[in-house]
């Protein structure tokens, strides 16, 4: 069996669960995928999904995004890339913007921290809830 990550099977659902999240670029949410792999898994349970997106993400072969609007998505890119937030209908996506990797190195004169990392989540209005604005 193929190894995703140290000590970790590719189980065929974890292959499913993989496969069917880098399909998408709309940062799903766990019920989501779920209904995206039922489709090719159909006897497949919601907890076997949530307990296996939070496996992967624990391993970091995808990405656990805690974006504002209650529930986490899920992002099968694992590059470093900022996100875009919909205020109105909580769509969340990709945003060309340059990494600023001097932040890292500013925040870190600023305090008494290594700094690891960085996470900046941009909000607005998208393109199909601009009308209604």
């Amino acid at each position: 069996m193929k190894e995703l990550a140290k000590n970790m099977r590719l189980t065929s659902q974890r292959q499913v669960i993989l496969e069917e999240l880098r399909k998408v670029k709309s940062h799903p949410t766990a019920n989501e995928i779920y209904d995206m792999v039922r489709r090719r898994l159909p006897r497949i349970g919601l907890g076997t999904v949530y307990r296996n997106l939070e496996l992967l993400a624990d391993r970091d072969i995808i990405k656990k995004l805690e974006v504002g609007g209650g529930q986490k998505r899920f992002d099968g890119d694992i590059s470093q890339h900022y996100h875009i937030r919909c205020v109105k209908c909580g769509c969340v996506e990709d945003i060309a913007v340059a990494r600023h990797s001097d932040l890292d190195k500013s925040a870190a004169a600023c305090c008494d921290y290594k700094v690891l990392d960085h996470h900046i989540q941009f909000n607005g209005i998208c393109g199909t809830c601009l009308p209604e604005a």
